[in-house]
This record gives C-alpha cells, structure tokens and sequence, in this order.
C-alpha cells in the first residue's frame, strides 16, 4: 500500500477551511490598525495577529485531531513524526499587512508522511481563497462563489509573466540565474508573496521563482499549483520536501517549467 494518500479526505478539506476562515479573522481584526511590530530573531516582522491567528489554529487542531502534529511559523513544530502534520503560516506577507498591503495572506496545508495533500492560500483583505487537494481540482472560493481554477498554456518564456516577492531574496550565484531568467521572460513582476502562487493557479501568472522560503512558505502552494495543472520544484527539478532550501520554480505550463530550469541551471 502506498504511503500517498491518492484522494484527500473531504472532512480534512473542510476542516482546512475552517482554520484559513480563522486565521482570516484574526488577521482582518487588526488590518489596517495601529498594531506593534516586533522584530524577530531572523530580522523579519511579526505582529500580534501572526500570533494569535496560529494559536486559534493550533487549538482548533488540537481539540478536532489531538494526534496530528503541528509546524507553525511562529511556534514551532510540535508532533512533527505524527502521520498527519499541519504546516501554518499565519501571515505570509507581514510587510505587506504592516504597510496596509492587502496582498497578504494564510496558508494552510496537510502532509501525509511527508507528502503535501492539502493546501489553502487564503486572501484576507480580498475575500479569496485557493483550495488544493489531492484527488480534486483545485478550486477558487469568492463572493462569486466556488469554481474549478486552471493554469494557462504558455510554453514560450518570450510571452511568459513571471512573479517574484523580491529581487532581493537571490544571492550570489543565484541573482545570475534568476537575472538569465528575467531576461528571457515577456515580463517580470515583483511583490505578492503567497498571492503569486494563487494567479499562477487561476492562470495569470505563468512562473514563479522564489529563493530559501521555509517549509510553511511554500507546502500549502503545492495542492494548489499541481491541482490546477501546474508544477513545482527546487531549482535543480528535484520534489520540494520539509528538508528542500527552498529554491521554488513553479510553472502553469511543463514545457516553460523545464525551459526555466534549463536557464536556472545554466545548461541553456
């Protein structure tokens, strides 16, 4: 029997639902106020709706599945060896939701042994929400309602949008690779955090490449992007895993996946 899960549960689907629909209020009670920002230990922002958005959660978790384990941005991991781990990242995007930038958002997501089966970007300030799981499309929830999202065709980099959080993120070697790439795309944005990886699913974007994001930056986009048709790696083509540096290239489109990875490797 294999350790996948090919179809994930409908009730661990609703219950991811529940704790994006959470973290959103919380993270909508104090958009926009005069909330204190603290500076962690890794000079990144955190605010006391980072905060209290994950322990709502992790209550929420632990009262509905008191075996499964928890890996929260801001508190840590807990169970991590359980055979269900939640990873959480309350506010993706702090710098944009401390400037009142509405591109902030919630991820949620659900490994089975290891493997992301699940995966919710959820758009505060927008009221939009991007539901991935394994064995159903993917799916955007709006005031619209509810509706299957599919990535678009776009095997040419000379047409292709590609997204960044910021130029920044690319050190040494790697600003060479990304700036090969840049080079070759239609036309390259920066800014959005997690909300890239959910216009890549509905088909606006057509890349998106990231530099040493963390675990809880990055699982819950997995469901999301691969449900909706696309693809996502390291920058060497290898799965993206708790243990991976975070080097993300993800694709709407196979063929501009591995004409980026080419150039990102310098084999082209």
């Amino acid at each position: 029997m294999s350790d996948r899960l090919t179809t994930c549960p409908q009730n661990l689907v609703d219950f991811a639902e529940e704790l994006a629909g959470l973290a959103a209020a919380v993270a909508r009670s104090h958009f926009r106020t005069s909330v204190s920002v603290d500076t962690k230990a890794d000079e990144s922002p955190v605010t006391i709706a980072d905060r209290n958005a994950e322990e709502k959660m992790r209550a929420a978790i632990s009262a509905r599945f008191p075996g499964h384990g928890v890996f929260g941005e801001e508190f840590g991991a807990e169970n991590p060896d359980a055979e269900y781990l939640w990873v959480l990242d309350p506010i993706d995007g702090t710098k944009a939701f401390i400037t009142g930038n509405p591109l902030f958002g919630t991820l949620v997501s659900l490994l089975h042994r290891g493997q992301p089966i699940l995966g919710i970007i959820e758009m505060p300030a927008l009221g939009e929400r991007w539901i991935g799981a394994s064995g159903h499309p993917t799916r955007r929830r709006d005031s619209a309602g509810v509706r299957e999202t599919k990535t678009r065709a776009c095997s040419d980099l000379g047409r292709a949008i590609m997204r960044t959080t910021s130029p920044d993120m690319f050190p040494g070697r790697q600003a060479d690779a990304y700036d090969r790439l840049s080079a070759a795309c239609g036309l390259t944005l920066f800014g959005g955090d997690c909300f890239c990886y959910a216009q890549l699913a509905s088909g606006y974007v057509d890349l998106v490449v990231e530099a040493s994001l963390k675990p809880y930056d990055f699982m819950a986009l997995l469901p999301v992007v691969i449900g909706a048709g696309g693809m996502a790696t390291d920058w060497e083509g290898k799965p993206l895993s708790l243990d991976s540096p975070g080097d993300i290239l993800v694709a709407g489109d196979p063929e501009a996946h591995a004409r980026a990875l080419a150039l990102l490797s310098g084999k082209t």
